[in-house]
Parts: C-alpha cells; structure tokens; sequence
C-alpha cells in the first residue's frame, strides 16, 4: 500500500515507467474480465469470441510536440497513429478512438480543424471510428489524450513477456529516421530562431522528417504474420527507442539478448544526416525512439519463414537472464545495452 513519506523525490530521478510502476504496484486485478492490466503496450479485456485491446496516450505541447516545425494537420495523424501501433504491437487491429484536448485561447477555431483534418485522414487510413471524446480549456498550450479500443483474436494476441531463450529477435522497417529528422528540425528552428528571414533547408531530408512528423503505425504486419504463418513470441513497438523496448521485453520475460550493431536497420539517408550532424548512427538508433516499428521475437526454427522478406530484419537473439543485454558492435567488442530512451520527465529530452 502506499506510505507517507517526508522524502521528496524528483520525477526525473524514476523516469515514466518506474514512476508508473511505484504508483500502480498496490493495485490487484478485482474483476475476471481483465485478462491484462498494467504493463504491456495495451490492455486486455475479455469480452467473449475476442479480447478487446485498450491503450491511452497524451501529447503536450513543448514536450512531445513543438508548433514552430509541427503542422497541426501532422500532428492530428500522429496523435492517431501512434496509438494504433500499441494496437498493432499486440498483434490486434485497432476500431475505436476517442479524442479530448485541453487548449488554451491562442488557438483558433481554424487551428483546430486543422488537428482535426490530420485526426480524420488518419482514421480513414486506419479504418478507425472517432467514437467520442472531450474539450477543456487549458492556461497554456495544447494537451491531446487519445484513448484507441482493438479487438484481437485469443490466439493471436501477442504480449511483452512471452518470449523465450534462444528465440530470435526481429525488427520491422528501418530505425533511427525519426530521431534524426528532429535533429533537423530543431537545427532549423535554431536558425529561423536567430534569423527570422531565413528559409529552412529541409530538401534531401523527406523521409526521415516524415518519420518524425507523420509516422505510419505497420498495421499491415498482422497480415503479413497470418500469411507467413508466424506468430511472434513477444512484441513491442519502438516508441522510445530501440534499446528501451528491449529492456521491456527482456525484463518481462526474464530473459538477456545479444544483439549485433552490423544488422541493426538504418536508412542512408537516416546513417548519412546523423553522420553530418557528427551523430553516431547506431546511438540514434538505439536510443531515439518513435519510428514506430514492430519490435518482436521468433522460434529460430521459423527463421526460414521471414529470410529474405524485405519487410523484417533479424538483429540478434535471446539468451538466459544471467547474460545481461548486450550489443555485439562491429568492431567485436561486447557493451551492455542500456535503456536510454525518451523520457518525458526529462526536460532535455525533446
């Protein structure tokens, strides 16, 4: 249960998910329909034939968006995308969104159709219904919590903590682009900041800033599965970095990993920028968070299943606990992996 305490302990100090973790460890589950509560990239209800898959996210302004280089239109689709990747990261397909904003008076009417513009065309791509949602006022800035309801078959779900030794670990599409073309943008807004008159040099940068501004969550994976005729072990989407929802896994399934830095997925667009802004490609791979790929693991027997597809790029395997998580680098050395994702209460993460 919970204690008084006189310490005063700085949000910074925990970071989001041990601070969620010290907070919601009190709580049991009290009703039989809750098949999974806390701790995975959505819940899971059991409401009959299929389980029904809840996940909740907010979007602050100045700390997970920053207006100067946002367009609201994108911002709309990446509230909506981002959620249905939980959905997705359980192998489930995504149905029912509800939208509520607390904003302050400088946005205008227009503004706000405009987030909406980008809210719509993202449920049209993912074939969800806005079912809901509410409106506050707010002394400063805009707030945006997206709450996305999923439905998934029992047999498919797909959780965190199910992986086993020796499995494979594969990651959809590329990593890093997104971390990168923030990079650019807040170079940009350093210069437009500096000399208003100035345009920005965003061309040869198209993909990785719509990585960044317009990710697209890979609901298209759950099919590709069903035709391969794989199911993953274990899941997670790379929202805060690919080192971070490693640890996610490992932990939860009480597992180690090894992977090799050689096979990590980067674009070389993505490899070339984060070398000419003297990044190293790997770290922002690693640590940079919100590509918005599939992170999962796989029987090293299904190997065959996945060789080759362009889609899927194995990167290491899984190993017993005692062997800690650890990055085979190309030049042979061992490093431990440590999980130095994106966190919100870090003021200088965003």
């Amino acid at each position: 249960m919970f204690q008084e305490s006189t310490k005063k302990t700085n949000l910074s100090e925990l970071g989001e998910f041990a601070l969620i973790e010290k907070l919601t460890n009190a709580f049991t589950v009290k009703n039989q329909t809750t098949q999974k509560g806390i701790g995975d990239d959505a819940a899971v209800i059991n409401v009959g034939k299929e389980l029904m898959l809840i996940s909740t996210d907010m979007l602050v302004e100045g700390i997970h968006f920053d207006l100067v280089y946002s367009p609201l239109k994108h911002l709309g689709f990446k509230a909506i995308s981002t959620n249905v990747s939980d959905i997705a990261a359980m192998n489930g397909i995504a149905k029912q969104v509800t939208v509520s904003l607390a904003v302050s008076s400088k946005y205008t009417i227009e503004a706000l159709e405009e987030l909406y513009q980008g809210i719509w065309l993202a449920c049209e791509k993912f074939k969800v219904d806005l079912i809901g949602g509410d409106t506050t006022s707010s002394p400063t800035g805009l707030t945006i919590s997206i709450t996305v309801v999923g439905t998934v078959d029992p047999e498919k779900i797909v959780y965190r903590n199910t992986a086993k030794e020796n499995d494979l670990i594969v990651v959809s599409g590329d990593l890093g682009g997104a971390y990168v073309g923030l990079q650019i943008l807040e170079r940009e807004k350093q210069v437009y900041l500096s000399s208003p008159g100035i345009q920005p040099e965003l061309e040869g940068f198209d993909y990785i800033l719509e990585r960044q501004l317009k990710p697209e969550a890979r609901v298209d994976l759950k099919e590709l599965f069903e035709k391969l005729e794989v199911l993953p072990t274990s899941m997670i989407d790379v929202s805060d970095g690919l080192s971070s929802e490693l640890h996610h896994i490992c932990k939860q399934s009480n597992l180690g990993c090894v992977i090799f830095e050689e096979k990590i997925p980067i674009d070389p667009t993505t490899y070339q920028t984060a070398r000419d802004l003297n990044l190293d490609p790997t770290v922002c791979a690693l640590n940079g968070g919100e590509d918005y790929e599939l992170l999962f693991t796989i029987p090293l027997n299904e190997y065959d299943k996945i060789k080759g597809n362009p889609n899927f790029t194995v990167i290491g395997h899984t190993t017993d606990k005692n062997s800690g998580l650890n990055l085979h680098s190309k030049s042979g050395t061992i490093v431990p992996i440590l999980a130095q994702g994106w966190n919100s209460f870090n003021t200088n993460s965003h």
